[in-house]
């Protein structure tokens, strides 16, 4: 007895935009773990189950509207993430300390101002920091992060999209996603170098 084929996210996308509830929860079911975890990368874990919520209805209001010009996984993420930057336009909580303040600076002569000694620990800051503390802390910078860079950095380095289909999400070129990456890691690895500095 041979087991049958499972459907395709797009063949499921498109039975449930013709009214099948059944392939819809097949899609929620599938893409729940991935959207919680997005979600909780982008706002934080107290306002991920909200976004969930959100981006889901969003979804599931949206269905008619899906062409199949980009893969069903990428129309969704472009829907939960523009869900997260909306809910966190729309929240009035203090904000964070950007983490602006540790890209690397240059000279006159465009060299780095740190020196090589200085550039060598941030490149091995997770030897320097009990690998533990380090996971907290690199999850608390993700949300110091401008809004910019965290989407685009998140969806690249760790939801693992591709350029184009970060970009496609995003909305931009392929040259902005990786300007954008780059520029969260530079943000990042300067924030961990300090991290360094002050465990040492």
């Amino acid at each position: 007895m041979t087991v049958p084929e499972a459907a395709t996210d797009e063949a499921l996308a498109s039975r449930a935009a013709l009214g099948d509830n059944q392939a819809f929860d097949e899609i929620a079911i599938r893409y729940q773990a991935r959207v919680y975890r997005l979600a909780c990368r982008l706002v934080g874990q107290d306002d991920a189950p909200d976004v969930v919520q959100e981006g889901f209805l969003s979804v599931y209001r949206n269905l008619t509207s899906f062409r199949h010009e980009s893969r069903f996984a990428t129309w969704l993420y472009r829907i939960v993430t523009n869900a997260a930057l909306m809910h966190l336009r729309a929240r009035t909580r203090r904000p964070v300390e950007s983490l602006e303040a540790f890209l690397p600076e240059f000279d006159a002569t465009g060299g780095h101002c740190q020196t090589p000694a200085e550039l060598q620990v941030a490149a091995r800051a997770d030897e320097l920091i009990d690998r533990r503390q380090l996971a907290e802390k690199a999850a608390a910078a993700l949300g110091r992060l401008p809004d910019l860079y965290r989407s685009a950095f998140v969806l690249r380095d760790l939801e693992e999209l591709t350029t184009a289909e970060v970009a496609d999400v995003l909305g931009v070129e392929a040259a902005t996603v990786r300007q954008r990456v780059h520029r969260a890691r530079l943000m990042l690895r300067g924030y961990l170098n300090a991290l360094t500095k002050v465990k040492s």
